[in-house]
């Protein structure tokens, strides 16, 4: 017959590894689960960084159109500014009161001596869509 002793502790040891199996099968299967959420995220990042590196990529295209949106719209040249001074039949001191900048500063743009400052820019491109009569009464109203 068998020892007290030995049938307690071998029972015991039996309860413990049912017990110990268990909670270890718990761990395993939430182990398991975390490892796939681990996987599928590091799937999202490169993902992403593929994304970003190809939104970087298109990026200082966009980045230089919106920023220099204004100016790359409104282009200057001094043949078109001369032309259009004299589609409206105005003086270079009558076009500069419109501009608000002097005479001179619309000869010397005029000549290709100088170019407007890209703040001027907006402001010239706004007088192309001025008919004579309207840009005459404005130089009026100014006067």
């Amino acid at each position: 017959m068998p020892n007290l002793g030995s049938v307690l502790k071998a029972e015991i040891s039996r309860l413990a590894r049912k017990e110990v199996r268990a909670e270890v099968e718990a761990l395993r299967k939430a182990s398991g689960t975390y490892r796939r959420e681990i996987a599928e995220l590091k799937r999202q990042v490169v993902q992403l960084e593929r994304r970003l590196r190809q939104a970087s990529k298109a990026a200082p295209a966009a980045a230089a159109a919106s920023t220099e949106e204004e100016p790359a719209r409104v282009r200057f040249s001094a043949k078109g500014l001369q032309s259009l001074r004299a589609r409206l039949d105005l003086s270079a001191a009558d076009f500069g009161k419109l501009a608000g900048v002097s005479g001179q500063s619309i000869y010397h743009w005029e000549q290709g001596k100088s170019v407007p400052r890209k703040s001027q820019l907006p402001k010239l491109a706004g007088l192309r869509g001025l008919g004579k009569k309207e840009a005459r009464a404005r130089v009026d109203a100014l006067s």
